[in-house]
């Protein structure tokens, strides 16, 4: 296949490098590291367990959150542009963006107990496309006014990117490693992905049914 013979043909030394560079940027969660400055309290046993900005801002509030996206959208930015800037290579920068991504939601220091990765997979694609990016963001505003919620159509636009990516012209190899990408942090969110399907379901079944003609 076209994707595994350009992977093939990649620097892998100069890959493996990149990775683990990404992996370990990735691996400093903020919000853990705040959340235990300022409280003593290990995030990871507080509400959903997650070191992500929602559950911090359920210790340190608005800022703690402010504080965390930034920080996960930062690396996520950040990994991108140093790949970019030191490799040129564009496969490589996705391969980064899923070392990153990786480092985040299962890091090593907190025994792969970390967060889910939707902050700091956004931050990368910002940097790695900016198209893609604007596209993910007038998908995720459309379903959110018509779902009037923020998890599941944030979770549906994450997993169109790769064919938006399509769409705009990229080639397999780019849309299979954005599929990847992408697959990671539906995995991270798959608890949240059940509970969004089963409140649609519920909230289908309470609507009341339309009255039945009469015979």
């Amino acid at each position: 296949m076209q994707w595994i013979e350009s992977l093939r043909s990649a620097n892998w030394n100069q890959a493996s490098g990149l990775c683990f560079c990404s992996y370990v940027l990735g691996c400093f969660t903020a919000g853990y590291y705040l959340v235990r400055w300022l409280s003593g309290k290990d995030i990871r046993e507080i509400g959903s367990g997650s070191v992500g900005a929602r559950n911090v801002s359920r210790v340190i509030g608005k800022a703690g959150f402010c504080a965390t996206v930034a920080s996960d959208f930062g690396k996520g930015a950040l990994v991108v542009w140093l790949a970019r800037h030191f490799t040129g290579d564009d496969r490589l920068v996705l391969l980064a963006m899923l070392a990153v991504v990786i480092g985040h939601i299962w890091p090593v220091q907190l025994r792969f107990h970390g967060g889910k990765g939707m902050a700091t997979s956004l931050g990368s694609l910002v940097v790695y496309d900016f198209q893609i990016a604007l596209a993910f963001g007038a998908l995720f505003l459309c379903l959110a006014v018509l779902f009037r919620r923020t998890v599941l159509p944030s979770l549906i636009a994450m997993a169109c990117v790769p064919v938006i990516s399509m769409l705009l012209g990229h080639d397999s190899t780019q849309a299979v490693l954005l599929s990847f990408w992408a697959g990671l942090v539906l995995v991270a969110h798959r608890k949240n992905l059940m509970d969004e399907l089963l409140h649609a379901s519920a909230r289908r079944s309470e609507s009341p049914e339309p009255d039945q003609p009469r015979l």
